[in-house]
């Protein structure tokens, strides 16, 4: 028995696309585009701090982002999203995302004039996860196990709830640490209370195609940043090459990512069932695909700085230095996360390529900046060539079956 009974005929109209293992929705895609809005501003923030607080914020923030985005995939893989109380649910979290992301540059610098910045992006966020709550709950009606564990999760809400406000009242660090542990604390419970619990994955195929959709939201992000960054400037040799390198970059962490990862782990999510698939799910997506996409932002970040100093010949500095390099770091930590979970691989190359960035970091804030973006684009192209080579026989399997 897993504790379920028939649901109401309205509810069973709403499951209906989520049980026949069908893709996301257009309402879903449209919703995402709130969110290519708000890592943009995420970025931005970045860039304007150009420090390691700033990095920080942005992270909080991207984190906040990511906990939204992740709890309405969990609900539309319950229910159709373009129906019903999935489309109720989407629609006003697309208007509560919508706030935040405009509040991103004045979650920490309120601006003079005007509504006082923090307290409403942590009340907008709060609208936002209230209603996935709620909508989660009636999209669940007739399963006793996920109502009990929608249930749970109010707790934790309500403590990170009470943590932000109390931060968004604050200011400087003391902000910074409310809103770190009250994400962190959230994560945490949700994490222990979840691992034995009682989530439902319908649709394996939705579930990661729209992992899928997020990772291109942030490597679009990583384009944007080469725009970003030669639009200001006159066309030269260097800011095209710059702009080549850049462009290579993002390809190369496309290619990470969708060659061979992606098919591998739709076909084993697709493979597992009940717990084990939620598990997987849990681990391996929501927490496991976080610093995956946080390191796209933040080297996003770096390469639209290289872009504007391309024709400079003086070392790059820490920040736009270290942020390329930190993001694929933080990236490539993701991907083995991701692999070992799923997989129950352990790249060596991939280990290789994390040790090298390490040792080529504090050496590379000396390099100017076109030469910065080159090498870490270099040795992220040797990886994709290297990995082309090794697993030429099983991408020809994936793609064949």
């Amino acid at each position: 028995m897993d504790g379920t009974s028939p649901a109401p005929a309205r509810v069973r109209r709403w499951r209906a696309r989520a049980h026949a293992g069908e893709g996301a929705t257009t309402f879903e895609l449209f919703f995402d585009l709130v969110y290519v809005f708000a890592v943009t501003q995420v970025a931005d923030l970045m860039t304007h701090d150009h420090g390691a607080q700033g990095v920080l914020h942005g992270l909080i923030l991207l984190g906040m982002l990511w906990w939204t985005w992740c709890g309405f995939t969990w609900l539309g893989n319950q229910v159709r999203a373009d129906a019903g109380i999935g489309m109720a649910g989407f629609g006003l979290a697309t208007v509560g995302v919508f706030v935040v992301a405009m509040t991103v540059p004045e979650a920490w610098s309120d601006a003079d004039g005007g509504l006082y910045g923090p307290a409403v992006l942590v009340s907008a966020y709060l609208f936002v996860r209230v209603v996935h709550l709620v909508a989660y709950s009636i999209a669940a009606q007739g399963d006793v196990g996920l109502r009990r564990q929608i249930a749970i999760s109010w707790l934790p809400l309500i403590v990170m709830g009470v943590l932000l406000l109390l931060g968004a009242a604050m200011g400087g660090e003391l902000r910074t640490i409310l809103f770190a542990v009250a994400v962190l604390g959230e994560w945490l419970s949700i994490y222990l209370t979840s691992r034995s619990g009682s989530w439902r994955i319908h649709s394996a195929s939705h579930w990661t195609e729209r992992y899928e959709l997020f990772v291109l939201i942030v490597l679009g992000e990583s384009l944007v940043a080469v725009g970003v960054g030669a639009a200001e400037h006159a066309l030269s040799g260097p800011l095209l090459i710059a702009a080549g390198l850049g462009v290579g970059f993002a390809v190369c962490l496309w290619w990470l990512y969708f060659d061979l990862v992606a098919p591998a782990t739709e076909q084993r999510v697709a493979e597992l069932a009940g717990s084990k698939r939620v598990r997987v799910a849990l681990e391996a997506y929501v927490y496991g695909h976080f610093p995956l996409i946080a390191g796209v932002v933040v080297a996003a970040v770096g390469v639209e700085g290289a872009l504007h100093l391309a024709e400079k010949p003086e070392p790059v500095g820490a920040f736009y230095g270290l942020c390329p390099t930190g993001g694929v770091m933080l990236h490539m930590v993701g991907h083995l996360i991701f692999d070992r979970r799923v997989l129950r691989a352990r790249n060596i190359a991939r280990i290789s390529t994390l040790l090298v960035l390490t040792v080529l970091s504090p050496v590379i804030v000396l390099f100017p900046a076109l030469a910065a973006l080159a090498c870490v684009t270099f040795v992220l192209a040797a990886l994709v060539v290297f990995e082309r080579v090794h697993f030429a026989g099983l991408r020809q399997q994936y793609r064949n079956g």
